[in-house]
């Protein structure tokens, strides 16, 4: 989930993690090299296989039978909630993603060529997992609120302790000056030292979303 826009040749724009909400303000795309700045600092860029199994990550199967798996950028993923599109934040304030041995992520399509999901999950060293959750909430306070692109996004965190204290339910939302607002749910969970991170355009209903969030959790074991 990333709310930063970087160049990658011209005239191309690349959003990193929260394509699904970001996905209505600018274009998603493919073929770029990461470069160093694009990963987490300590992360290892080839241990994936080794820390976390991709079995994690949810099916597009989970999310319904019009969802397909799309295609990931190659490398590490970037800490779901990097956001140097706002003007309040400062990576160097959310110590945890320093912490992060390895991560997984999965990009899904759906079949009308809406709004995008996503998921990444994350494994941290030993303490770091409730810190990185910490940082999270704090990116959630100095990132409630602003403009991007001539496009107003907020977040609001819907329920602090989601799934009886295991999470946390966000709801993104985006205004446009030329069509409807777009509103994206985040929904983050914690077991041990790994967290998962997943984004799903508004299902329509709690019950499909507490659908989705109860399969990434029994994913995590």
């Amino acid at each position: 989930m990333s709310v930063s826009v970087r160049g990658c040749g011209a005239g191309r724009r690349r959003v990193a993690v929260l394509a699904a909400l970001l996905s209505a303000v600018v274009v998603f795309g493919g073929g770029c090299q990461r470069s160093e700045s694009d990963d987490v600092a300590g992360t290892p860029q080839t241990a994936n296989a080794t820390w976390l199994d991709a079995g994690m990550l949810l099916s597009p199967g989970d999310l319904g039978a019009a969802w397909r798996e799309g295609d990931a950028p190659a490398g590490s993923p970037p800490w779901p909630w990097e956001q140097s599109s706002c003007p309040h934040y400062r990576g160097g304030d959310y110590p945890a993603r320093s912490y992060r041995q390895s991560a997984v992520e999965r990009f899904y399509r759906p079949a009308d060529g809406s709004s995008p999901a996503h998921h990444v999950v994350e494994r941290f060293a030993p303490g770091w997992a409730e810190r990185n959750v910490e940082d999270v909430r704090r990116v959630l306070v100095r990132c409630a609120d602003y403009r991007m692109l001539g496009s107003h996004i907020s977040f609001t965190v819907v329920d602090q302790h989601y799934r009886a204290g295991a999470g946390m339910l966000i709801r993104g939302r985006i205004e446009h000056e030329d069509r409807p607002a777009t509103v994206t749910y985040f929904v983050v969970l914690k077991r041990g030292e790994v967290v998962s991170t997943f984004s799903l355009p508004d299902p329509g209903s709690r019950a499909a979303l507490d659908s989705v969030a109860a399969r990434a959790a029994a994913r995590l074991g």
